[in-house]
Order: structure tokens, then sequence, then C-alpha cells
């Protein structure tokens, strides 16, 4: 398949002689992502994921696209999962991440190198551990990289724990191994590690002059209870490390200056707040002396969208000039680029004001390449100006798009019990004929503090045209509604957001098309919370589904991976400070209450929502004789409907769709 260039296009066809969405099309959909631009602004290489159906793998291909021409060709084979492209700084080779040799199924995704006009790709790294991210120097001759250093093979298959931070989800146990920076030579393949010591490094990146290198990290003991994360500069040859920020703020992704004297980085200093807004820093390098760039706008400069699709995440901000940096913001529902006056503060949006974009860059002649998403579009990259120019580059999802009937999602805007205004959207099962109702299934979000928005969520469109009208929402909590908003959910989690998302409904019914007798609610993490807390305070909703849930507080703390570090923020107290707020707001509590029936889907390795947390709920439901059944899937993370195997993804959504099928 060839990427040519296509307008954007959401009228395509008629939507009534097309076929429903199955769960079969996760296998047809391609994920577009990751582009990164050449020195000279011209060229884009990215990538195209799909999931193999045969082999339950994902497999990803890096292509590459003239910007001039709109030509798109692909670089490596797809048989592998090629990852994060970057470009020499001369521009004649890509390197990228890779597992390729059976040394790698133990070791994980590795750097390859392969030459820009094509050609067989050279393994350049050879970590016993799986390579997070890694950067050229500005010498072209080497590379930096983060991954957890090597160590020993343990003699006993017994842990002895001494950190509280041993396991994070979709990670596994570290077994006393962190993450520090190395530095690679790239002809001879030797790397040498330049930080050490019982802390984690992340987000490393070279100084132009290539003599020093920034880092994330926190040095200090007790740092896992700590949300401070300092920059680092490290001597590149000696690995002298000295601290840059005073350790009173939470700081990422710091990208140095065109010059060197300045690094800007996202972060904030309102350590005190769980929702804490993501603001463009400047800091200096010389003196430490730290301002925010973005303190008199009320946005939150990351991509927080829950999708089950594209997971495009957060890019350094890109310095376009001495001046202006270009970062990403999440506004009502949208993630949108954004160009930041360093010194003046000022911001403009580039693109249109509608949908998902990610990992923006600048190109040649004053454009912009991106990865955009919305509603009804998987996703595909366009170029930008700073005029108003929005064209689609590529056409990998374009085929599947004219073969089936996409929903609709129509806004709706709405009031809570406290006045406080609610947004959200609704979607109409496609080829629903005149008259005819449907029944209506409330979705939630986890976080609490991500957004639903203008993203392609296949799970919606699935439901929808299975005959179920989707409602959605972002209550109070959500991210992109601004500071206040984001701070109206704690601590009375439940509470205070339970009737935002029944106002949302109150609305949805309203529609003629809506059997207001049959509805249904479902969410995960955050959203699985939500839902144990609705059936067990109205029996509105005939059937539920919740996934990897919380249904107790206390028994959460101290057997997930983050929750026991920052529970002084998100509930003020620990579980022996105040037992009774740990008790007025778990669900487990108002069990006898939930009679809607239930289906508890949670995986075994889920180590944010720890899978007994659906142990206890189902084993109390029983207790109870509800109608209930649990889905444990065996070998996945928290991410499961993102990351997941194929075929658990694809199992997953069966059984959403069997137990509404039944109880609806």
């Amino acid at each position: 398949m060839e990427g040519a260039s296509s307008k954007n296009s959401h009228g395509l066809g008629d939507q009534m002689t097309r076929r429903p969405v199955t769960i079969d099309d996760l296998y047809a959909l391609r994920s577009v992502g990751e582009p990164a631009v050449s020195p000279s602004g011209l060229l884009v290489a990215f990538t195209v994921t799909q999931l193999d159906r045969d082999e339950d793998v994902y497999r990803s291909q890096i292509w590459l696209l003239d910007v001039a021409s709109g030509r798109s060709r692909a670089l490596t084979s797809g048989k592998y999962r090629d990852a994060a492209p970057q470009w020499s700084p001369d521009g004649t080779q890509i390197a990228f991440l890779s597992k390729r040799g059976p040394e790698d199924d133990k070791a994980g995704a590795q750097i390859y190198v392969l030459p820009a006009a094509g050609g067989e790709a050279r393994q350049v790294s050879a970590h016993g551990r799986s390579i997070s991210s890694f950067e050229w120097a500005p010498d072209g001759n080497r590379m930096l990289f983060v991954a957890n250093e090597v160590v020993e093979d343990p003699e006993t298959d017994v842990r002895v724990i001494t950190t509280p931070r041993f396991r994070f989800d979709g990670m596994g146990y570290f077994d006393a191994s962190f993450r520090h920076v190395f530095v690679l030579d790239v002809v001879t393949g030797e790397a040498r590690q330049l930080t050490d010591g019982p802390y984690d490094h992340q987000h490393a990146t070279w100084a132009p002059n290539g003599s020093e290198i920034a880092a994330v990290s926190n040095r200090r003991e007790g740092w896992e209870f700590s949300s401070v994360r300092d920059i680092y500069l490290i001597k590149s040859e000696s690995g002298v490390v000295r601290q840059l920020t005073g350790g009173d703020g939470s700081w990422s992704l710091p990208a140095w200056s065109p010059d060197g004297s300045r690094i800007a980085a996202y972060g904030t200093r309102n350590l005190r707040s769980a929702s804490a807004r993501n603001e463009l820093y400047l800091i200096d390098v010389a003196s430490g002396a730290t301002e925010s760039a973005t303190a008199e706008l009320d946005v939150d400069l990351r991509d927080s969208s829950i999708a089950d699709w594209n997971g495009y995440g957060l890019d350094r901000p890109r310095w376009l000039n001495a001046n202006e940096t270009l970062c990403v913001a999440g506004v009502r529902g949208t993630v949108r680029p954004i160009i930041v006056g360093v010194d003046s503060g000022a911001h403009e949006y580039i693109g249109e004001a509608s949908g998902r974009y990610g990992h923006p860059h600048p190109l040649a002649a004053g454009k912009f390449v991106a990865a955009r998403s919305d509603f009804q579009d998987p996703g595909e990259l366009v170029v930008l100006d700073r005029a108003g120019g929005h064209e689609t580059v590529t056409s990998f999802n374009r085929e599947w798009r004219e073969e089936v009937a996409l929903a609709e999602a129509v806004p709706l805007e709405v009031q809570s019990d406290d006045g406080e205004t609610i947004g959200g959207w609704i979607m109409q099962p496609p080829g629903l004929g005149a008259g005819e109702v449907a029944p209506l299934l409330l979705e939630i979000h986890g976080g609490p503090f991500g957004m639903y928005g203008d993203t392609f969520m296949h799970e919606f469109q699935l439901l929808a045209s299975a005959g179920y009208g989707v409602v959605f929402a972002n209550p109070r909590g959500s991210a992109g509604y601004g500071d206040r908003f984001a701070g109206l959910l704690l601590p009375e989690m439940g509470t205070n957001d339970l009737p935002d998302l029944m106002a949302i409904v109150d609305r949805a019914v309203e529609e003629p098309w809506v059997d207001s007798t049959r509805l249904g609610v479902l969410g995960g993490s955050y959203g699985g919370f939500m839902t144990n807390w609705i059936v067990a305070h109205t029996d509105r909703f005939r059937a539920a589904v919740t996934q990897r849930t919380i249904c107790d507080w206390f028994s959460t703390w101290g057997t997930d991976d983050i929750f026991f570090a920052d529970e002084n923020i998100t509930l003020g107290a620990t579980p022996w400070e105040d037992p009774e707020l740990y008790f007025r707001i778990s669900p487990l509590t108002y069990v006898e209450q939930m009679t809607t029936p239930m289906l508890i889907i949670h995986s075994e390795e889920d180590y944010r929502c720890p899978v007994g947390q659906g142990e206890q709920l189902f084993n109390a439901l029983k207790r109870l004789g509800r109608t209930t059944e649990f889905v444990r899937v065996p070998d996945e993370s928290h991410g499961l409907s993102r990351t997941g195997k194929p075929a658990h993804r694809a199992e997953r959504l069966r059984h959403i769709l069997r137990w509404f099928e039944t109880h609806l």
C-alpha cells in the first residue's frame, strides 16, 4: 500500500450501504505515527503499526514520506516491531528501536541503523536490557540511550525487596535494576554507563555542543515517596552529575535551546495537586533560574486523551527558533499543536480546532507535519502551516473507512446539579431507522485526570455498529478544561462526579431514538471505580461492565505501583490517618446495594489496579447472590484494551458484547 496524498474527508459516500464495524477490524486498521523530520525538512520517517492475527503480535514498519511529492514508501519489511525513528545529524541514516534477533527476545528492543536511501539495517547496540529511549549525538558518532542497568541473574527466584518502587505496570519487577543513561559509540558498539545509584533516570537529551546531557531524575533519599523530579546535567565524558533545578518542582522532557544557554521543559511547581497543569518552563543553564512561560495560560500542555487505538504520547518542546517552541495542548476534548513564545508567553494554535494531533514537527518552508486522528478517522499524517493550511498526506486507513458505517459523535453540553457545565458526546447506531429506538451505554473514562474527545475509539464504533447508542463525557476532574475544573473532584471521588455523569445520561435519554429503559454502563480504571459506584447508588442501569477496577481504597494502598506514593496528594491522608475517608469512598462499602448484573474484566498482571480488586468485588457479589462473572486475562497489564495481545483485546470485546446482549 502506498501512502498517497488525500484531502481530509469524513463524508466518504453513503453510510447506509456500508458494513458494520466488527471486532476483526482491529486487524484491518493501521496506526500511523511517530513522524521524524530529516535535517533538510523535506523528508519524514514515520511508523505504521498493525495487529498480526496469526502470530498474535504487533508489527510496525518504518515508512518515508517525500513532502514535496506526497509519495511514501516502506523502508523496513514489517516483519518486526520497528519504532521511534530518528535521523542522523547529516541526514544519511535513520536509527530506530526494534527486536529482531533471538538475543533480543530476552534483552528487549535494541538500536538499529539503516541508510536513509534504503538498504539493510544493522544493529548498533547490544545492551542486556530493553532500551526505552535514545538520541543521536550532535557529532553523529555517538548516541545516548536510557535503559535499565544489567544486573547479574540472582541465584534464587526469591526476591528480596528493599525499595517500594519494585515493580511498575507494563514493565514488571525491577529486580534491583534502575534506569540509567549510557553513551554508545555508533561504530564500535561500545557503551559506557554514565549514571549510577538506586535512582531512575529518564528523558535524556544532548546539549548542542555534545559535552553535556540533560536528564530527569530524583537522586535524593526517599525519592520513591516524592513527586519531585529534577533536571540534572551530566558530563558526557566524565559522567559528573550536576543538579540544575532546585527540588521545588516536577520537570519532564527537557529540550536545549539552539545556543545551549537555556532548557525548555514541561513541569509544575504545584506539587500538592494530583491534577497539576503541565506548563512550559524555561531554565537557565548557568544559574538554574526557572520561570514558567505559560503561567497565565490555563491550558494543559500534554495529550491526556483516552483512546484504544493511537497512543501519541508527548514529545519534548521543539524549539522553532530562539524565541518559540512547538508543543501540544489539551483543549476541551481536542489536542492541538500550539506555538509558545518562550519569553512573551504569547501562544498560537495551528491546525484545525478539532481532532487529536500528535508528534508535531517543523518542516521546511514554514510548514509542519503531525499525526492526527478524530472520531471517524483512525489516523494519518497531516501537513499544516501557520496560515491555516491543512492537508492529509497519507491514506493507510482510507479504504477501511470507505467500507464501514461509522457513527457520528454529536456534542452534548449539560448543567450538573451545582450548575457546573459538563461536556460530552453521543453516538447513534448507524442505520437506525425512523421511529426505531436503541439501548444506550454510558462509557466512563479512566485517569481520573484524562479526557474523552475527538479521537478514534474502535470500541465506541463497535458498540454503535452492534446497535447501541454510546454516550461519553468529561466529568469534573477531567483534563482539558482548566485548573479549577480539574480540582473539583478530590477527595470525594464518586460523590462529586456522579451528578455530572447522571446529568449527561438525563440529556441523552431525551433523544427520541434512545430507549431509556435499557441503559448500560461500563468503564475501566477510574471508569471501573465509577461503574461500581454508580450501580451502588442507583438501579437505573440494567447491566454493567467494570474493568481493571478499584472497589476498595484500603487494599489498593500499598499493592499498586503509584497510589502509595501520592495518597497525600490525591486523598490528603494515608489509610491509618483517615480510615473513615477510605471507607466512605470505597464502592465495596456499598456492595449490598449493587443489584445490577455485573461483568468484571481484569488483567492478572495489572499493577496499577491490582487483580485483587476484581477478586474482592466478584466474591462479594457472589456472596450476595448477585448476577456476576469474572473474566481474568493472563499475561496482561493495565493497558489491555490499548496494548494487550491482539487475541486478548478481541476476546475482551467479545465478552463486553455478550454481556450487554444478554442483559440489555
